[in-house]
């Protein structure tokens, strides 16, 4: 199914517009996370996403020449931020989207960015079509684009395109380069499954697309390849969307760590007869531990606001190879630190709150599931690695800032 806008989004001009429409979408997304959460790929969030993309929040990265306001990285962060702290699976949904209108901005033709960046503007979102199975790796594709525009191939984890209007597909064209071609969700040969059946992130439904035999118009593709042979930005301002992921997760169990805590939580007979506690929060190893993840959640935050404010800095083409290894190695940072206290924070939130907060009336548990999902999209421990080696050796990270 595809979804459309009714009426054209507002056009969001300055950072306070876009984070306070971020507040408004992560509220209207409250009541429903839990169910939709629960149905997983068994229902399409349909309304959750016409809120997002009604609401302007799809087009505040376009560039002012192609009719944006090109807003950067520090909004892109908090809005990605705020969204996720109340449902990360609908803030994960147009990470793509994000990551493309990116690729438009630096390589798309004229007429590529009309077409494509003037629907996004009209509320249309990008979905993606970029990892396959049965490779050495997830990119090692074997999806094709020949010389006639014909499509052919088989790609999963396909977040977004779903409910697209466009998908970005990651291919090799006649002479093996990398291609990346832009497809409308409904054109004929287009099929997306909702066959997402895992632990976390259910609402995303980043299922199995294929494409047969699809007829792709030559100028909609882009020389993909070309995007990673020089210094970039286009991987870590992908990963600036991932790591807010993660940072907003964290903030979203503390939050209702905090919420059980004051409403719910009895002390434990232990704690009522060693300090006469009268409320869970009276108990000392109980402070200590919120303490701790309060502290560790608001690190991770901060963490993401300074590798947004070096992706600012640096630029969307930065200058060299030294500015692409400070962004890329800045967001490497807050990603990993970012994962691995959502993951830890949403396992403690039960430690803080005790055995009847495991009820699965109020799947709290949702956290974890999808901290942990989302946290091994790629592996943190080769960030730590090149981070290491940068610092160490003077290493500059690979594929000119890809990480």
């Amino acid at each position: 199914m595809t979804v459309r806008a009714a009426a054209v989004p507002p056009l969001l001009t300055t950072h306070e517009d876009a984070v306070a429409a971020a507040h408004a979408v992560a509220e209207a997304l409250t009541d429903g996370v839990v169910e939709r959460d629960r149905a997983g790929a068994a229902s399409v969030p349909a309304r959750a996403l016409s809120v997002l993309d009604r609401s302007g929040l799809l087009a505040f990265t376009v560039p002012t020449r192609d009719g944006g306001p090109g807003l950067g990285p520090r909004t892109l962060a908090e809005v990605t931020r705020v969204i996720a702290a109340v449902d990360p699976a609908i803030a994960q949904i147009p990470q793509a989207h994000y990551l493309f209108v990116d690729v438009l901005a630096v390589w798309g033709s004229p007429e590529q960015r009309a077409r494509i960046l003037g629907d996004v503007l009209a509320g249309a979102r990008i979905g993606n079509a970029l990892a396959e199975r049965g490779g050495t790796h997830a990119q090692d594709l074997e999806t094709r684009v020949d010389a006639a525009g014909v499509l052919n191939g088989t790609k999963y984890y396909c977040t977004g395109a779903l409910t697209s209007r466009w998908i970005a597909v990651s291919a090799l064209d006649w002479s093996d380069r990398l291609v990346a071609a832009f497809v409308a969700r409904d054109a004929p040969g287009v099929t997306v499954d909702t066959d997402w059946d895992v632990i976390g992130q259910r609402a995303t439904i980043s299922g199995t697309t294929r494409f047969e035999d699809v007829a792709v118009d030559p100028a909609l593709l882009v020389d993909y390849a070309r995007a990673y042979e020089v210094p970039q930005q286009l991987g870590a301002r992908a990963q600036l969307t991932h790591a807010a992921i993660e940072a907003g997760i964290a903030g979203g169990a503390l939050r209702d760590a905090t919420t059980y805590l004051k409403d719910q939580a009895r002390p434990s007979t232990e704690a009522a007869k060693a300090v006469g506690a009268t409320a869970a929060a009276d108990d000392p190893h109980v402070l200590h531990r919120y303490g701790r993840a309060a502290t560790r959640v608001r690190a991770a935050e901060v963490l993401l606001a300074d590798a947004a404010a070096v992706l600012e800095e640096v630029g969307l083409v930065p200058a060299d190879e030294a500015a692409a290894a400070r962004g890329s190695l800045a967001v490497a940072g807050a990603k990993a630190y970012a994962s691995e206290v959502a993951v830890a924070v949403a396992d403690e939130l039960f430690q803080l709150c005790g055995t009847s907060s495991t009820a699965s009336e109020y799947d709290l548990d949702r956290h974890w599931r999808n901290a942990r999902t989302h946290s091994v999209h790629d592996p943190l421990d080769w960030k730590y690695h090149h981070i290491a080696a940068h610092a160490l050796a003077g290493v500059q990270p690979p594929n000119h800032g890809q990480l």
